[in-house]
């Protein structure tokens, strides 16, 4: 009997999950990830359920198959309940957003930190003894792995009973304090840092083993001791975060690749520079052109997009030199309902076989969602670009670039936003003009603290630096983003973001009126 080798050639392609285009009778394969993902992170700007739904509605229709959880706090811990803060949902919620992902075929992985970024455990002192550190509360002490076992045995079942996926995320990033406990130090310096790592990230991938699931963790400090590696269960899938750097960043990627464990990618669309005065939009649009197609390549099996409300580094509320009541996220971002343009662009790269050109996706984007013109569309596209710098003590982080001229580029940006006029999606376009207008306000509140801070500086010249404060639309910018966020966040949390994003400016303000 006579086989088609074309036919031959498919049938084992597909059998292997990638997709073949036939192109003048001859096949050409195309990689498919058989998880494509998407990473929410709630802990700051929990979004209210109904709003969960939505968004996890929208993944569905745009070919997203799984949806990892970092619920945090939000979630309705059982045996620990002093976890779970003022925005946590019921049992009943988690449980009724997990059937309705089900009915979606969207597979839901909880995502529970467990050695790294757990502040939100710590700063309870009931687990006061598990700290690595009794100043810096992000890490547990690896040492202490059987009072540790106890505690995620607990917290990871919990969790188990609410979700149905097979895996199972336990996090394990930018675990930075490791060996800073003398007990740590001692093991590190005995065996090696990888074996410091490896053992307790061991214990909790059997842990995950012994409920059913397959651990997911993160793959930086892997890649940074890759000696850690070699004990874990073969059930482990490491996820290589990039945003926008040489995969060697963390350490020697090829071991990684070698070690015989699947792995996923995943770039960001909320991301280091971004906070609520900045988004570097065109770095992770060049992370999405560049890292998706790349996970292709190394036959990475999934590609999760992930959103960081934070960045996870928080600092103290104290009420005495001795005791604290809080932690306080240093890094904000806008929140998730601004970046549809992002998460659309990652859904069109992660399902499509052509190469992503952000260029031409933009502008095709405005053109179908806002009715624009070729020109009006690269036109929008040219604002959301301008001079996305940073600033630090006063200086712009971009050579011979002044605040001023920072602040003069914001402006032009703002005023191109508001020239433009949607025929459609015009609740959409608005989140553009609010976060250029947020920019535009804060960039003219650090002009206003640099003269504040001139050695040439007089009480004479107190007024003016009022008046450029008051001439600011700050009440009309809050409003919005309240009209513009109600069906997301909660009004606390609402109420909350705008008074820390305001908390400079609102600072100044009083300041300059007692001195004017």
């Amino acid at each position: 009997m006579k086989v088609n080798v074309l036919s031959l050639v498919v049938l084992v392609a597909l059998s292997l999950g990638v997709i073949v285009n036939v192109n003048a009778g001859k096949p050409v394969i195309v990689r498919e990830f058989p998880i494509k993902g998407f990473h929410l992170d709630l802990r700051i700007q929990a979004m209210k359920m109904p709003a969960l739904k939505a968004f996890a509605n929208k993944l569905s229709q745009n070919g997203i198959n799984t949806l990892v959880m970092e619920w945090e706090a939000t979630y309705p811990y059982e045996k620990h309940a002093v976890i779970s803060n003022k925005y946590a949902y019921s049992k009943a919620e988690v449980k009724s957003f997990i059937a309705y992902c089900d009915s979606l075929k969207i597979d839901v992985i909880p995502l529970q930190q467990s050695f790294g970024h757990v502040e939100y455990i710590l700063k309870h002192y009931r687990y006061k003894d598990l700290r690595e550190d009794q100043k810096d509360y992000s890490q547990v002490n690896p040492i202490k792995e059987e009072q540790c076992k106890a505690l995620f045995a607990d917290l990871f079942a919990d969790m188990v009973s609410t979700h149905k996926s097979p895996y199972f995320h336990i996090g394990g990033d930018e675990t930075y304090l490791l060996g800073r406990s003398k007990e740590s130090k001692r093991k590190a310096d005995s065996l090696g840092m990888g074996r410091l790592y490896g053992d307790y990230i061991k214990m909790l991938c059997e842990l995950v083993v012994s409920l059913g699931k397959k651990p997911v963790v993160w793959a930086d400090i892997a890649l940074k001791y890759p000696d850690a590696l070699k004990s874990l269960p073969k059930q482990t899938i490491f996820i290589d975060w990039n945003y926008g750097w040489e995969l060697d960043r963390f350490g020697d990627h090829k071991k990684l690749m070698e070690s015989g464990f699947e792995i996923w990618g995943s770039p960001a669309i909320r991301s280091h520079p971004d906070n609520y005065f900045l988004t570097d939009w065109a770095k992770h649009f060049n992370n999405i052109k560049t890292f998706i197609p790349q996970g292709k390549e190394l036959g990475y099996k999934g590609m999760v997009m992930t959103s960081w409300s934070t960045s996870g580094i928080y600092t103290q509320i104290a009420e005495s030199h001795s005791d604290f009541i809080d932690l306080h996220a240093i890094r904000r971002v806008y929140p998730i309902s601004g970046f549809n343009l992002l998460i659309d662009g990652f859904f069109n790269a992660v399902s499509s076989e052509k190469p992503f050109q952000p260029n031409e996706f933009v502008e095709k984007y405005a053109a179908d969602k806002y009715g624009f013109s070729k020109a009006d569309a690269k036109t929008f596209w040219n604002a959301l670009k301008i001079a996305p710098y940073e600033i630090n003590q006063g200086k712009v982080n971009k050579p011979n670039f002044t605040v001023k001229q920072l602040a003069d580029s914001a402006l032009l940006s703002l005023n191109t936003l508001k020239q433009l006029k949607p025929a459609k999606n015009k609740n959409e376009f608005s989140h553009y003009t609010l976060m250029s207008n947020i920019r535009y306000n804060y960039l003219v509140t650090i002009e206003v603290e640099v003269a504040l801070n001139q050695t040439t500086f007089k009480l004479a010249d107190a007024n003016g630096l009022l008046q450029k404060l008051t001439a600011l639309n700050t009440v009309e910018v809050d409003q919005q983003f309240k009209e513009l966020n109600a069906d997301l966040l909660h009004d606390k949390e609402i109420d909350e973001e705008t008074r820390l994003r305001n908390f400079r400016y609102l600072d100044l303000l009083v300041r300059l009126n007692k001195i004017k």
